[in-house]
C-alpha cells in the first residue's frame, strides 16, 4: 500500500469518526430553539440527545459483533449510509416524536464509525507510524465535542437548527465514496460468528440503556430518592452483572471481554474512562456557564471552546511523534499536568470573568488532552492480536464514552447541588445585621429611587435584585467546585501511568 492511499484511508476514516462524535454535542446550544420548535419543555428535549447516545452506545459495543457478522468494510458503509438517512429525517423532523426516532436511527448510524476507524487506522500504518496515526484519529475523535458547540452555534444562529444535520450530508457521501474506493477487509479479520447471543445482546441493551437514563435523569429525579431511579440501578446493576458472567461464558459473545486479559487494553480503557469524564464533562459545563451566567448567545458560547479545539489539532502531531520517540509514560504524565494547571486556572474564575479571561486555561487544557489521548489510543491496542483489535477498540470506545455519560451527570449534579449549598451558605451573611449587605441593598434601593421607581417599590426590586446576585455568586462558587473536582480526578491515574509501556517497550513493539 502506498504512502498517499494510507492518507487517503486515514482522512476517509477520521470525518467518519468526527461526525459520529460531534453529533453527541452538536445539539447542546440547539436545544432552546427545539423547545420552540416542538413545543417541548426542557426535561424531555434533552430525550434529543439521550436517544441518540442510547443508539451509539449500544452499536459501539457490538461493532466486533458485527463486523464478524457481515464484515468490517460492509459494516462502515452502512453506518454511513444509515447515518446520512439519519441526519437527513432529523433535519426534516416536524415533531418531537419524529426528532426522537430519527436521532435513534442516527445513532446506530454513528456508533460503529468510532471504534472501526481507529481499528482501520491501526492496521492501515506500519508500526513506526502507530503514533501519528492515533494522532490522526485523535484530531477527529477529540476535536470533535470541542468543536460540536461552535459549529452547532454558527449553523443555528445562522441558518436554523436543522442545519446542525444537514451539514453531515456533504461529507457523508464524500466518505461513502472514499470508502467504497479505498477501504478492505484485511484476509486475517475473523468473519462469521457460531450463533446468535440473543441473551447478551437482550442484556447490552436493558445495561446500557439503563445506564444511559439514570445519568441522564438521576439529578432531576433526586437520584436514589425516587423510586423509579432506585428500581433502574438493581435492574442494571443486575444485568451488567449477567452480562459479564454470560458473555465469559458464551463462546460467540456479542462483546469479547475475553481480550480484557491484555493489561495494556485494561489499563488505558480505565484512564480513557477518566479522560472522557473530563472532555465531555468540560464540553457540557462551558457551554451552561458562559449562556447562564455570562449571557453569551449560541455563538459566543461555542466560540468560548475554539482555544482549546485549536490547540488541541496543534498539539496531536507533536504527541504522536513524542509517544513514537519516548514512549507513553512521560507525555501521558505532562498530559495530566497541563490538565490539571488548567482546572486550577478554571475553578478561579468569577462572575466578572469575559471571554478573554477562559482563553489561556482552555489553551492549555488543548495542549494537554493530546498527550493524554494519543498514548493512551496507541497504547490501548499495542498487544493486542490482529484478529481482535475491532472488538478491543469498541472497548476502549465504550469506556471512553461511559467516561462521557459520568461526566455530563457528575457535572449536572455538582452544579445542581453547589448551587443549593453556596446559596444557603451565602444567605447566611445576609441580614438586616450585616452592615455590608444592608449597604448594598440601601445604594440598590437609591439607585431605582433616581430612576424614578417609588420608595416601596424600589425597596422590593432592591431585594429582587440582592437574590439574583446572591444566586449568581452561588452558581458561579459551583462551577468553581466542579472544575477543582475534575482537575483532582486526574491525580487518580498517577498509579497507572506507572504501569504504561516506557520508551523501551514501544520500540522493541514499533521499531526505531
Amino acid at each position: 500500500m502506498s504512502g498517499g492511499e494510507r492518507w487517503t484511508i486515514a482522512v476517509t476514516v477520521m470525518f467518519g469518526a468526527f461526525i459520529a462524535v460531534m453529533d453527541t454535542s452538536v445539539v447542546n446550544v440547539s436545544m432552546n430553539h427545539m423547545m420552540g420548535s416542538f413545543g417541548a419543555d426542557l426535561s424531555s428535549i434533552t430525550w434529543v440527545a439521550i436517544s441518540y447516545s442510547i443508539a451509539e452506545i449500544i452499536m459501539v459495543t457490538m461493532t466486533g459483533w458485527w463486523s464478524a457478522l457481515i464484515g468490517r468494510k460492509k459494516l462502515y458503509l452502512g453506518s454511513l449510509v444509515i447515518f446520512t438517512v439519519g441526519s437527513i429525517l432529523c433535519g426534516l423532523a416536524t415533531s418531537f416524536e419524529q426528532m426522537i426516532i430519527f436521532r435513534i436511527i442516527q445513532g446506530i448510524g454513528g456508533g460503529a464509525l468510532i471504534p472501526v476507524s481507529q481499528a482501520i487506522l491501526r492496521e492501515t500504518f506500519p508500526p513506526r507510524q502507530q503514533g501519528m496515526a492515533m494522532s490522526l484519529y485523535g484530531m477527529g475523535v477529540v476535536l470533535a465535542p470541542a468543536l460540536g458547540p461552535i459549529l452547532g452555534g454558527w449553523l443555528t444562529d445562522a441558518y436554523g437548527w436543522p442545519w446542525i444535520f444537514y451539514i453531515n450530508i456533504p461529507v457523508c457521501i464524500v466518505g461513502i465514496f472514499l470508502t467504497y474506493r479505498f477501504v478492505h477487509d484485511p484476509s486475517y479479520l475473523r468473519r462469521g460468528v457460531q450463533s446468535i447471543d440473543w441473551l447478551g445482546i437482550i442484556l447490552l441493551f436493558i445495561f446500557l440503556t439503563g445506564m444511559q437514563i439514570i445519568l441522564e435523569k438521576g439529578q432531576e429525579a433526586n437520584w436514589f430518592e425516587s423510586s423509579s431511579i432506585l428500581m433502574g440501578t438493581i435492574v442494571t446493576v443486575a444485568a451488567l452483572l449477567i452480562l459479564i458472567g454470560w458473555e465469559l461464558y458464551y463462546p460467540a459473545p456479542v462483546i469479547n471481554l475475553r481480550i480484557l486479559k491484555d493489561k495494556n487494553l485494561t489499563i488505558g480503557s480505565i484512564m480513557g474512562l477518566i479522560f472522557g469524564i473530563s472532555l465531555f464533562g468540560t464540553t457540557f459545563i462551558l457551554p451552561q456557564f458562559t449562556q447562564r451566567l455570562l449571557g453569551y448567545p449560541a455563538l459566543e458560547a461555542g466560540l468560548a471552546l475554539a482555544p482549546r479545539a485549536l490547540t488541541l489539532l496543534l498539539f496531536m502531531p507533536v504527541a504522536g511523534q513524542l509517544y513514537q520517540r519516548i514512549g507513553a509514560k512521560l507525555p501521558v504524565l505532562a498530559g495530566v499536568g497541563l490538565i490539571v494547571w488548567s482546572y486550577y486556572a478554571l475553578m478561579n474564575l468569577n462572575v466578572n470573568t469575559g471571554m478573554s479571561d477562559l482563553v489561556l486555561p482552555l489553551m492549555i487544557m488543548g495542549m494537554g488532552m493530546p498527550f493524554m489521548f494519543v498514548p493512551l489510543s496507541a497504547v490501548s491496542l499495542f498487544s493486542v492480536p490482529k484478529t481482535d483489535v475491532t472488538d478491543a477498540s469498541s472497548i476502549y470506545i465504550l469506556a471512553r464514552r461511559v467516561g462521557g455519560n459520568l461526566g455530563y451527570a457528575l457535572a449536572a449534579t455538582l452544579l445542581d447541588r453547589g448551587v443549593q449549598i453556596h446559596r444557603v451558605y451565602l444567605s447566611e451573611h445576609i441580614s438586616t445585621l450585616s452592615q455590608a449587605s444592608e449597604s448594598y441593598r440601601t445604594q440598590l434601593t437609591q439607585s431605582l429611587i433616581k430612576l424614578g421607581v417609588d420608595t416601596v417599590r424600589a425597596s422590593k426590586l432592591a431585594l429582587v435584585m440582592l437574590e439574583k446576585t446572591l444566586v449568581k455568586q452561588a452558581t458561579m462558587l459551583a462551577y468553581n467546585d466542579i472544575s477543582f473536582i475534575f482537575g483532582c480526578l486526574f491525580f487518580t491515574l498517577i498509579p497507572f501511568i506507572l504501569m504504561l509501556p516506557g520508551r523501551k517497550k514501544v520500540k522493541a513493539m514499533y521499531g526505531k
